[in-house]
């Protein structure tokens, strides 16, 4: 039986520790290397001896630019003609048609670029003693030591939010023993170097030509610049020398032109404030920024041994990936996809997390695929940790892309399906794109602008925020929800309204007459986002008393939408009819969004269909050449929790850590699949694992708030803190022997909470908002 306590107090926890990640040598290659963000400039700090290399990125620097010619002029023409086929049964025909006729016209897409590399280059050579390197999650700080002849060299980078820019501190023991050159490595855009006084300059533009035709990006200015130190500086060509120094600080700022900024204006500006505020005012107003968010979350699980948890993360990763345990080592990966996010996507920046977040290998940039936003899971999985983590306010930029392609993307509803409100597809850009892919098997995703502006009504869900409602959220759902309405059309053999001709990427069917195809007509990951939409902007309109007109058709239109279906072999069928597989092994599981991160299926409101996603799942799993990805193993981590499966989601989670990540703990796509030649890195594994872990410990839909629902049976005993729930909450659990403790539940701060059914296993009972007072539960 659940009993409540109310508590007068504010119900914090005192912070925890979120963790380090430390390393006993230099980073030798950018996997290695630790990462540093402010949300807008990003940078991999490799840690160097003889030479300390700094990888920048920036959100804004893409080639490309926008364009009015994405949209193929055949496709309204044809669009009636390819459906037509598709419900003949004749999809080769139809396939072949919408390559032709409906598939995008990219001219100039772009794609983010990685920058230059800072480089600094010591006099010392690469012989060092006592050598240590380490990345303090709370403080967001990249500390390098060692000992050279007796000196004790250590070094401080990290990139300030509140100051725009990357500050690096170096520092000798023993007075005048630091000696150093600091330049640019420039081989990966076309520029410029120059060096004057105190200050070394790039300027360039994001020029490539394989996803652009090399004129076109923005201009690219980097300074950096020696802004104290005790010792001298010259000017060595395009380089600055620093001599006899025992403390010396440089500051590196970047800026575009993107969307009409000022790149010197913004260089110059940030530089000199930096300069005039000094390194310890930088430092402590970028911990400060930066562990207001970190501490909103902190956990706790099982015992790690203090001699386990005290070694390298790399052979604490080698480790685990032996079968091992390091419940800390699960617990650090939680906390660095929090770390991650912070540093990757603030209120403020101008773009949301890329498929690179906002550390630019440069691999996915020169791929067949560009680091752009995949609208096809990976940019919605960037933002799955955000919310039910603490770190709501993250997601604003993504909510700045949504306002853009909400108005691109009215041009292309019109001009290809003669619709009403607006439309992306699989991919997008820094300029807003939102035109089909130009491939087929992937191209033709039409919900995947309607699958991201579900982040929207998360964001609300969790606030309950009517003016964000009102003003931010509900135009760009309400018309895409007017395009939906436009769009579905009915089935002639079954009167279902249903999307198409559509791929379910991206995957591949095969047909009747056992060619491959992957056009088709009422897809289910097609259902499940136009359900979705539909359903969500009716109930906006209604809490906002809006649109009773639209409230109508919307109820109309889902009472006809298809029903799931269960196919042959026991599986939630992904196409209308039950074809099968062309790829059995694909990565993509697209109609199990259902399952996560909508909840149109569950095992208690559906148990059958659960079933058959966990059918679904093991039948990916059983077949050979399966695509173990990093994001595939954060969906898997995610699924299992919504099936109450905490030991299957924590198989998974592991296998995300060992098999999916490198040892700076990075997820990455395995080379091979999908074109890579090389592992690349991605952000959505990251992502997709911190929120597997907040739902296996909690799950909330807006009306019942359920603690500990897939807990594994191995964390016993943990604490968590600072978990978010839908409905306007903020949580704290604890348990001890596999069984609750307590939960301490607060209405989180800015919400406005809605009573809410809070369930433990098969114990409800109600809860009522009390702003200001703790609700305490436990089991007796």
């Amino acid at each position: 039986m659940l009993t409540i306590t109310d508590d007068a107090s504010d119900g914090q926890i005192p912070a925890a520790r979120s963790g380090s990640l430390h390393y006993e040598r230099p980073a030798s290659n950018w996997f290695e290397a630790l990462p540093i963000g402010n949300g807008r400039l990003a940078a991999m700090v490799f840690g160097g001896i003889e030479t300390e290399r700094i990888d920048l990125s920036e959100s804004t620097a893409w080639s490309g630019a926008p364009a009015s010619t994405d949209v193929n002029p055949a496709a309204a023409g044809s669009l009636g003609r390819v459906r037509e086929l598709l419900f003949a049964g004749e999809a080769r025909q139809a396939q072949e048609l919408a390559v032709r006729d409906l598939l995008g016209r990219p001219t100039s897409f772009g794609t983010n670029l990685p920058l230059p590399d800072v480089v600094v280059a010591f006099g010392h050579g690469d012989r060092a003693e006592g050598y240590s390197r380490r990345l303090d999650l709370d403080d967001a700080i990249v500390t390098t030591r060692y000992l050279v002849d007796g000196a004790d060299i250590s070094r401080e980078v990290f990139a300030s939010h509140p100051h725009g820019l990357i500050a690096v501190q170096l520092r000798s023991g023993s007075a005048g023993a630091l000696t150093f050159r600091v330049g640019f490595a420039t081989d990966v855009i076309p520029g410029a170097v120059s060096s004057d006084t105190d200050t070394v300059t790039f300027d360039g533009h994001a020029f490539e030509t394989l996803h652009s035709d090399g004129t076109q990006g923005v201009r690219v200015l980097i300074r950096a610049t020696v802004a104290s130190t005790d010792g001298t500086i010259t000017v060595s060509g395009d380089a600055l020398e620093v001599a006899d120094a025992t403390v010396a600080t440089l500051y590196i700022a970047v800026g575009t032109d993107w969307r009409g900024e000022h790149p010197d204006d913004r260089v110059d500006a940030l530089l000199a404030q930096a300069a005039a505020d000094g390194y310890e005012r930088v430092r402590a107003d970028h911990i400060a920024d930066h562990g207001a968010l970190m501490a909103r979350s902190t956990l706790r699980i099982g015992e790690t041994d203090s001699s386990i948890a005290a070694l390298p993360t790399d052979e604490r990763h080698r480790r685990l990936a032996r079968g091992e345990r390091d419940d800390a080592l699960l617990a650090l990966y939680y906390q660095y996809g929090r770390y991650l996010t912070i540093a990757g996507s603030r209120a403020d920046s101008p773009l949301p997390l890329a498929l690179q977040g906002q550390w630019n290998d440069g691999l996915a940039s020169s791929a067949s695929w560009t680091n752009d936003f995949h609208l096809d899971m990976n940019t919605q999985q960037n933002y799955w940790a955000a919310e039910p983590t603490g770190l709501g306010e993250c997601q604003e930029p993504l909510f700045g892309l949504l306002d853009l392609l909400a108005e691109t993307g009215r041009v292309t509803a019109r001009e290809m399906y003669g619709a009403d409100g607006w439309v992306a597809h699989t991919v997008t850009n820094a300029w807003g794109y939102t035109a089909p892919g130009s491939g087929a098997g992937w191209g033709m995703n039409v919900t995947g602008g309607a699958w991201l502006a579900l982040q929207l009504w998360e964001h609300f869900e969790y606030s309950r925020d009517l003016a964000f409602l009102g003003e931010r959220a509900y135009p760009v759902l309400r018309d895409a929800a007017r395009f939906l309405l436009d769009y579905l059309v009915l089935d002639p053999e079954t009167g279902w309204l249903v999307a198409g001709p559509a791929d379910s990427p991206e995957n591949w069917y095969v047909t009747e007459d056992g060619s491959p195809a992957s056009l088709a007509m009422g897809n289910t990951v097609d259902r499940v986002f136009s359900e979705a939409i539909l359903r969500i902007a009716g109930e906006a309109a209604k809490l906002l008393d809006v649109d009773e007109t639209l409230q109508g058709r919307i109820l109309v239109a889902r009472e006809k939408l298809p029903p799931f279906q269960v196919g042959r072999h026991g599986q939630l069928q992904e196409w209308l009819l039950d074809y099968e597989e062309h790829d059995p092994a694909h990565r993509h599981t697209s109609h199990l969004c259902a399952l996560y991160p909508e909840r149109q299926i569950g095992p208690r409101a559906t148990p059958e269909l659960a079933e058959a996603a966990r059918v679904t799942i093991q039948r990916r799993m059983d077949a050979p050449g399966w695509e173990q990805v990093e994001w595939v193993e954060a969906n898997f981590t995610v699924y299992f929790a919504r099936l109450l499966d905490g030991d299957a989601a924590l198989r998974h989670y592991t296998r995300l850590i060992t098999d999916t990540s490198e040892v700076n703990l990075m997820s990455y796509s395995a080379g091979g699949v999908a074109g890579a030649t090389q592992n690349i890195y991605s952000f959505d594994g990251n992502a997709g694992g911190t929120a597997g872990v907040a739902e296996m410990l909690l799950q909330s839909d807006g009306e019942v708030v359920e603690l500990l629902p897939a807990l594994p049976a191995a964390w016993k005993d943990g604490r968590i803190t600072g978990l978010r729930a839908k409905g306007g909450y903020v949580l704290d659990l604890s348990w001890s022997d596999g069984v609750l403790d307590e939960a301490r539940i607060a209405v989180a701060p800015g919400a406005t909470a809605k009573p809410i059914i809070v369930r433990y296993g098969d114990e409800t009972l109600p809860l009522e908002p009390t702003p200001g007072l703790t609700t305490t539960i436990s089991p007796r």
